[in-house]
């Protein structure tokens, strides 16, 4: 089982250091730490395991660290940033594997940017060595690239030349659409095994500055604190620790304080239910209940490839979870509020991105309210109850809008759930909004626009159990691949269009026998033996 929790003090790859508002990650890769028996990990080359480390830093920088303004990101091994994804990984990983670790590398990475845009945490890339594939795609994620001048230090692209493969975790997509380098260049660098340095990286915009051995530590320290004087992070506040998760891992689920996922291995499909607040303090349940979220589905993408449908559910509460909505919109100026919205932003973001069909049910107990309503607007389909069942005397199920639902957590293409559900019909929006706040009912949500359908008891059982039943009888691939294509409607943004790629050209070129046929460059890398390539054009 693939965990993804950790904390610094268990780190093999990494080392985080302090210098007031100035932190330096340094990467420092333990070569016999793989999560891959047999894959030695060379040249701060990298798995996994290596980024759920990364992760994990980027979000205690965010949160246990309010003080500091600047990361310094730099290489703890002599000539050498990073070579990339390591290939004999690659070589022995499934399919599956490759496809969630470049997507789970890729988020990483856009949490950085977050951090960097959001947050006022700026990233400095300090590249002394080599920084190749992956590792100058890490770079590009970083505010500032500063490359010493030392006639051996540079960057590449080299995967399509040694490797038969693509930069596929956002490298083409940040050269042109954040790095600006000229289409043609782009064709060039990426073509060349060997890759750029000195003054040509920096006119072709790869890095921004380069620097002679000689100024290197102390223009680095000048450029970071250069940085720190752009951010408007807080002065004086203290951080928060992120206390390990508490759950339970059964051969039938995973159970966390706020989350309960049960599978059900003969239906293919796990279920997933939030819990409302309960005796934790509003701001505590929302940044506990993100964190477990979170780790749900990551563990639900790489532990149980075969549960291809997530049926998602809540209980509680509905006034509380618009208590700590009110909360976190009249606090947002708090710079911990802040983090918690952003995080929240995050995890929904990583559910958007999750290749897995999302079905919601609303039934009476819900609390699908203003934050956990967005889990509604994510899903693929979501199915209301209408009215109770005979003999119960509760509460009919219903629907809670807030303010956040209108801009506090945009998708990847830049609009918000609610925006993307009813693109070119702003009425059926506008709608919307004017019903922040009311209770509705299933009746009021099927006429919003805000639930797929709409049973009362005579139809439920059947018509739920018969839409899951067909759900998990589809295609896997197909699935997936209509998913993808309608979960992000409208605007193309850099975001949209790493994954977008990553999903076709990932899934269709680490497939192809170029690349992982037993003649194929991943199996003979590093063999002598030149690879066989497929000369046709598909």
């Amino acid at each position: 089982m693939i965990d993804f929790q950790t904390d610094p003090g268990r780190y093999r790859h990494w080392r985080l250091s302090f210098d007031g508002p100035v932190a330096t990650l340094t990467m420092d890769v333990d070569p016999e730490a793989s999560l891959f028996e047999g894959c030695e990990l060379k040249l701060n080359s990298y798995d996994l395991g290596v980024d759920i480390e990364l992760a994990d830093a980027v979000q205690r920088l965010r949160f246990e660290h309010p003080e500091v303004r600047c990361v310094v990101l730099r290489s703890g091994k002599e000539g050498v940033f990073c070579a990339g994804a390591n290939i004999r990984m690659l070589a022995k990983a499934s399919h599956g594997h490759k496809v969630n670790f470049c997507k789970f590398t890729n988020e990483t990475r856009l949490a950085i940017e977050d951090a960097c845009a959001n947050s006022g945490q700026h990233w400095l890339a300090a590249i002394s060595g080599s920084a190749a594939g992956g590792g100058y795609e890490l770079a590009m994620a970083a505010d500032h690239i500063m490359l010493i001048d030392d006639r051996r230090s540079g960057v590449a692209l080299p995967e399509m030349p040694l490797l038969g493969v693509l930069p596929g975790t956002g490298g083409l997509t940040r050269l042109t659409d954040k790095r600006m380098v000229r289409r043609d260049r782009a064709d060039v660098f990426c073509s060349t095994e060997e890759g750029v340095r000195g003054r040509r990286a920096v006119e072709w915009r790869l890095v921004d500055e380069i620097v002679p051995p000689s100024a290197w530590e102390a223009k680095l320290r000048e450029r970071a604190l250069a940085l720190c004087a752009r951010s408007d992070r807080p002065i004086g506040e203290t951080g928060i620790a992120l206390a390990p998760l508490q759950r339970e891992l059964l051969s039938g689920g995973v159970t966390y304080s706020h989350v309960r996922v049960t599978f059900d291995r003969a239906g293919r499909r796990a279920e997933l239910t939030v819990l409302g607040p309960g005796r934790a303090s509003g701001l505590d349940w929302a940044l506990l209940l993100a964190r477990e979220l979170d780790d749900a589905i990551l563990h639900l993408r790489l532990n149980e490839p075969t549960l291809g449908l997530i049926v998602l559910r809540s209980e509680g509460d509905a006034a509380a979870v618009l208590a700590v909505d009110a909360l976190l919109d009249a606090q947002k100026d708090d710079w911990l509020v802040w983090e918690v919205r952003l995080l929240w932003k995050r995890v929904l973001k990583r559910i958007d991105m999750t290749s897995r069909s999302l079905i919601a049910l609303i039934e009476p107990g819900s609390c699908f309210a203003g934050t956990l309503a967005e889990l509604l607007f994510a899903a693929d389909r979501s199915v209301m109850f209408a009215g109770t069942r005979a003999g119960d005397n509760g509460a009919p199920a219903r629907i809670h809008l807030s303010a956040l639902n209108f801009g506090a957590y945009p998708m990847g293409n830049g609009l918000t759930r609610l925006a993307t559900r009813f693109l070119g019909e702003p009425d059926s929006f506008a709608q919307a909004r004017a019903r922040v706040g009311e209770a509705l009912a299933a009746e009021d949500a099927d006429e919003l626009g805000l639930v797929t359908a709409a049973y009362d008891e005579t139809d439920w059982d059947d018509d739920v159990r018969l839409m899951l039943e067909e759900r998990a009888s589809f295609s896997a691939d197909a699935l997936t691949a209509m998913e993808a294509n309608l979960r992000f409607a409208g605007p193309e943004t850099m975001e949209t269009r790493i994954f977008g790629r990553l999903t076709a050209w990932q899934n269709w070129v680490f497939q192809r026998p170029s690349a992982v046929g037993e003649e194929g460059s991943l199996k003979r890398y590093g063999s002598g033996l030149r690879p066989n390539y497929d000369t046709q054009r598909v």
